[in-house]
């Protein structure tokens, strides 16, 4: 197992978009868990990819490619895995919601662990200081989950009186 590296202050706000990504995956975990509605849960996937992983996505993109090019392996896969992802939001799998936000949670998961354990890493060692400027400037806003409907959280039965 490699040693954990200080994360470049250039790559931390990627980083913590990271750890939503990894909450859409346990919130989904704990839909299934509490027997939510799949329609519930699949409205809050489809919200969080377009309020949040797609343009996340476009921005690592863009960001990595001035690094380490297009044609890297680490860069293929984060193209390959980010296509997945995005080709499985679009949930098109008629009446398989379950399936498909099964999936979603499993491949999410593995595909934020590759980029902060792997390709995090290779940037680090890579880039130029003008580059990690670069990777930098391409994060924008910060993610903010205001979704009402909180399916995750186990509601006390005193509550619905």
């Amino acid at each position: 197992m490699n040693k954990p590296i200080k994360r470049h202050p250039a790559l931390q706000p990627l980083s913590r978009d990271h750890h939503f990504g990894l909450l859409l995956c346990w919130k989904i975990r704990e839909g299934f868990r509490l027997g939510v509605e799949t329609k519930r849960i699949r409205d809050y996937a489809q919200w969080f990819w377009r309020e949040h992983l797609q343009s996340h996505f476009k921005e690592e993109e863009e960001a990595f490619v001035s690094v380490l090019g297009t044609d890297h392996p680490l860069m293929v896969q984060l193209f390959r895995e980010h296509k997945e992802l995005k080709d499985l939001f679009a949930f098109p799998r008629e009446n398989k919601d379950e399936d498909t936000l099964s999936e979603i949670k499993e491949k999410l998961n593995q595909h934020i662990r590759f980029e902060e354990r792997v390709l995090f890493r290779k940037i680090q060692e890579t880039a130029t200081e003008e580059q990690l400027k670069v990777v930098e400037s391409h994060h924008h806003d910060d993610f903010e989950d205001n979704w009402k409907d909180e399916f995750w959280i186990k509601k006390n039965e005193d509550e619905n009186l």
